[in-house]
């Protein structure tokens, strides 16, 4: 990037600070809705997608260790207090279905990685897109879809863990299922430790293809992540005090428009 004029930085900068904003305050689509508008300023994706990445390992690990130390804060407090009619708080991670989905999605994942199987990379996307917005407008009517056919989750989860393993689009088709598997208070946390096993796996693609992970840039690009992720962060808070009725519809306004980049993105090419 390094030819780049002062100006295609600072847009670059903003980018980040929005992808940042995304990724913290709905725990998906921070890659998704940062490629095109980054394309747009310079057209290598392999300029950014390493960055993106990292920003992943960082931001994910962060975001389910401050997770897991407010659960055990408030569970001490509970115990302090001896409020034995209150709730027992739970995990911010639902490791049991986190567990059972990758068991699903880690060897279409590797096959996605090292490229084992060449699908139309267009055809396979614009399918994903097409059904996750399906599911989107159902999550806007406040009518979600609720699969109860676990050949159809696992179909859904194996295509996503393939196509994150080629690309990072993978995550709309897996919010999806996970959104009615997963409670809403579990359901970004959950999704970031996905997010960074997913990553950890798909940043050995690009060590073992000798990619330039762009270090030097991330001196001042993670800063510019870091302030979209403190306001995305309590964007999440204000979302948690909703009804459901209103976060489901957060989550399918968000995934319809992450779906309609992708199918511009998919098209235009």
């Amino acid at each position: 990037m390094e030819h780049l004029l002062w100006w295609q930085y600072g847009l670059i900068g903003l980018i980040f600070i929005w992808s940042g904003f995304v990724r913290s305050g709905l725990g998906f689509g921070g890659a998704v809705l940062a490629l095109p508008f980054l394309l747009l300023v310079e057209n290598n994706p392999l300029i950014f997608l390493p960055i993106i990445s990292i920003h992943l390992l960082v931001f994910s690990s962060w975001i389910a260790w401050s997770g897991a130390k407010d659960a055990k804060a408030k569970a001490a407090q509970q115990a302090l207090t001896e409020d034995q009619g209150a709730p027992a708080p739970t995990s911010n991670i639902d490791w049991q279905y986190l567990k059972k989905a990758l068991r699903i999605m880690i060897i279409p994942k590797l096959i996605g990685v090292f490229g084992l199987l060449t699908l139309p990379h267009d055809i396979v996307t614009g399918v994903i897109f097409i059904i996750v917005s399906v599911f989107a407008v159902s999550y806007i009517i406040n009518k979600p879809f609720y699969s109860n056919n676990k050949i159809l989750d696992t179909v859904f989860l194996m295509l996503g863990g393939y196509v994150s393993g080629t690309s990072l689009i993978g995550a709309p088709l897996i919010v999806s299922v996970f959104a009615t598997k997963v409670s809403r208070y579990q359901l970004r946390d959950t999704l970031f430790v996905l997010w960074f096993i997913l990553v950890l796996i798909k940043m050995s693609s690009f060590l073992i293809a000798g990619v330039d992970l762009q270090l030097i840039h991330q001196l001042w690009l993670l800063p510019c992540a870091l302030i979209g992720h403190v306001f995305g962060q309590k964007f999440y808070n204000r979302l948690q005090q909703t009804e459901s009725s209103v976060f489901f519809r957060y989550i399918g306004i968000a995934l319809l428009i992450v779906c309609a980049f992708g199918l511009y993105s998919t098209i235009k090419h």
